[in-house]
């Protein structure tokens, strides 16, 4: 089955790079334009959000968060990044990510100690390498990549640099199902097709399968990325497939498709699952944008599916205290997020003494706990409606501040009304870069 999978992309990858036309520049290519030999920069963020809830949802009470205020200030994220041609053929890329300003925790799996979990707290936050690959580019149509690689599951993984989304964080409808940004070990094939209106862009990609131990109720299957440990279980890889559309002046839409075989195979112990069998995991995206000088509009649906999640949760329940799992459960066997928003720039109609502005809105929904598997009950303090609107001062092109007002309903899916538990509301500022310092 894995050997045939692997046969098919290849095959698939073969053909595209056969029907190529005439010769154009590829997607990759086009991002290795600018420098002779080397580029470094990176992006970054800074955040600061006031709310009237509480720190806890589950806190046991009937009414979901409690009514309080409490502010939070932060920096997300701060990224740098680079990329060395080798020659014009060989490029070398990377990306080391700072996350909340610290290194997080070590996790150790103590074999010698009855298969005991080992962590040790080094300091808050997390340092993580990103992304490090080796490009070979051949012709526009089939090239290779090969290293640590963003998997492009989803709108804001494959695009998930601050200024391509409007909010102060980024959109909850797939972060709250999905890693982000989603990065594993792998090997990609990729390039362009088409020409003008006929245009795609394309990648299949195997990498790192999902690890079932992390799956849980709240993220879904967000703690199943690997990297807790020094090498990853590679026994059942995940299958990445990636098509987007831009054969139309400012207009991409693309869909893309993840499929692990058995998550329970790539488990921290052997025969953790044994007793019920393969753990499938599928996950579909379709998302779009359209920009012009007037509205930039952006629209995003994932569905996600795992299989014998009853069980699954049953035996995370009992995984050992000292693991770095949470072992919260029901665990859903299907999940559901959709999200759309519209800016409108101020300055392509009025005159202003400002650079670019944006006010915007956005709509989400977002459901973790979607449907269970057999009787299982899920929890309706995971399901979300949520408005967001706000402002994008874009001071230069790459640098923007932000503001915007959230209101999520909680435990429903009306797009507007009340939901069955405390509504929960902030205000957040932020500031938001993205450049290259150094080209030569």
């Amino acid at each position: 089955m894995r050997k045939s999978i692997i046969i098919t992309l290849a095959s698939l990858a073969l053909a595209l790079a056969a029907s190529a036309q005439a010769p154009q520049q590829a997607a990759a290519q086009a991002d290795t334009a600018g420098y002779r030999s080397l580029r470094f920069g990176g992006y970054g963020e800074m955040l600061a959000s006031f709310k009237d809830y509480g720190a806890n949802r589950f806190d046991g009470t009937s009414n979901g968060n409690s009514r309080t205020h409490r502010n939070t200030i932060e920096i997300p994220r701060f990224v740098l990044a680079f990329d060395y041609k080798f020659n014009q053929k060989w490029i070398l890329g990377a990306e080391i990510e700072f996350e909340a300003g610290g290194v997080g925790t070590a996790v150790e799996l103590e074999n010698s100690e009855n298969g005991e979990y080992e962590t040790e707290i080094e300091k808050g936050g997390e340092v993580a390498l990103e992304q490090f690959h080796i490009t070979r580019l051949i012709v526009p149509a089939f090239n290779v990549r090969a290293g640590h690689l963003i998997v492009p599951v989803g709108l804001t993984n494959a695009h998930h640099e601050p200024i391509n989304f409007f909010g102060t964080s980024r959109p909850q409808a797939e972060t709250s199902l999905l890693p982000s940004t989603w990065h594993e070990n792998g090997i990609e094939i990729f390039g362009t097709f088409g020409r003008r209106a006929t245009r795609f862009d394309y990648q299949l990609m195997v990498v790192a399968g999902l690890n079932a131990n992390g799956f849980d109720r709240n993220e879904w299957i967000i703690g199943g990325k690997e990297g807790v440990f020094e090498s990853d279980n590679f026994t059942s890889p995940g299958y990445v497939a990636r098509l987007d559309y831009s054969g139309v002046k400012g207009f991409r839409t693309g869909v893309s498709f993840y499929y692990c075989r058995d998550a329970g195979s790539n488990s921290d112990k052997e025969h953790t699952y044994s007793a019920i069998g393969r753990i499938p995991v599928a996950i579909g995206t379709w998302d779009a944008q359209y920009r012009n000088r007037f509205i930039t509009a952006r629209a995003n649906l994932t569905y996600g599916y795992v299989g014998n999640a009853g069980p699954l949760g049953e035996i995370n329940r009992m995984l050992s205290n000292k693991s770095p799992y949470s072992r919260l459960i029901p665990i859903a066997k299907n999940t559901l997020s959709y999200g759309a928003e519209l800016g409108f720039n101020i300055a392509s109609v009025v005159r202003t003494p400002f650079p670019t502005i944006y006010p915007y809105a956005r709509y989400e929904y977002y459901n973790p706990q979607y449907r269970g598997d057999g009787k299982q009950t899920m929890d309706r303090r995971l399901e979300v409606s949520q408005w967001q609107a706000g402002i994008n001062w874009f001071a230069l092109p790459n640098l923007v501040v932000k503001a915007d007002y959230t209101t999520r309903q909680i435990g429903t899916q009306k797009v507007f009304g009340k939901g069955s538990y405390n509504s929960e509301n902030e205000f957040s500022i932020g500031v938001a870069y993205i450049g290259w310092f150094i080209r030569k």
